[in-house]
């Protein structure tokens, strides 16, 4: 009962500084580009361009047969996408206390924000991302859609998933430095083990059950559903029920992890 009641002041607490997360958020995204010549304006040409590079690859270099009978440069996009807002939110998150030390010296100041910022400024780009992916869809001859509006369903999932999991890696790493290199590999592996420049379909009914435990898996079949399968997420209750209880999980667990370690940050900081 405890841990309910130090999760829920932890909330609280997070909620009362509602302002300062939106200023400290915006700071961030412009800080990240500040002495560029085209300041924040790299936050959008970067994705462009990586998102170019894709499709010449794949769509004149390779050549690549469509998936689910949609050219396979939407096919795989839509997998990508997510997947840079995760990893990307995630590593940054995770080594924001560390960056932001002298922040956490400071007593008045709530250090359980600086997870939150750094998934904020990254959401500001997945936001481009998102926008320059329909833009390619309607480019190939796809009309807009309603499902599409559940990429807002699915951005929420991901960002109470990587929020829970920040919190306890952005706590730890402050008295164990080598977990920042451990999230990497973990981020490096769990790419080639989420179906995102492969599909499902090639692995045996076997192995099925343990990729879906990924709660990564239904981030990306997610965004796949809202753009190319048109299906909604209580469609797939058992899928959706299985990953909210292990976000959940992360989101009090991170919660009551970062708040029992926050007296200390100081003290090794």
């Amino acid at each position: 009962m405890s841990y309910f009641v130090t999760f829920y002041r932890f909330l609280r607490d997070i909620l009362k500084s509602k302002r300062l997360l939106i200023d400290l958020a915006k700071n961030d995204f412009k800080s990240r580009y500040m002495g560029n010549y085209l300041g924040i304006v790299w936050a959008f040409v970067q994705p462009t361009v990586m998102i170019s590079i894709f499709w010449f690859v794949f769509e004149v270099g390779f050549k690549s047969m469509p998936v689910e009978n949609v050219p396979f440069i939407l096919w795989l996009m839509a997998g990508m996408v997510p997947w840079f807002f995760f990893a990307e939110s995630l590593q940054s998150a995770t080594q924001s206390i560390l960056n932001n030390s002298f922040l956490v010296k400071k007593v008045v100041f709530r250090v359980s924000l600086l997870p939150i910022v750094q998934i904020i400024s990254a959401l500001m780009i997945h936001f481009f991302f998102i926008l320059f992916l329909l833009g390619m869809f309607i480019a190939y001859g796809f009309s807009p859609s309603l499902y599409w509006l559940q990429l807002l369903y699915y951005l929420f999932c991901t960002t109470i998933l990587v929020l829970g999991i920040a919190w306890m890696s952005s706590a730890v790493i402050v008295f164990f430095r080598d977990l920042g290199q451990i999230i990497v590999m973990v981020i490096q592996f769990g790419f080639w083990i989420t179906p995102i420049f492969w599909s499902m379909q090639i692995l045996p009914l076997e192995y099925h059950d343990f990729i879906s435990y990924n709660p990564a898996y239904y981030l990306i079949e997610g965004y796949r559903d809202s753009l190319i399968s048109h299906t909604w997420f209580w469609e797939r209750m058992d899928l959706t029920l299985q990953f909210w209880v292990i976000a959940l999980f992360f989101f009090v667990f991170g919660a009551v992890v970062f708040r029992k370690l926050r007296p200390h940050f100081a003290d090794v900081l």
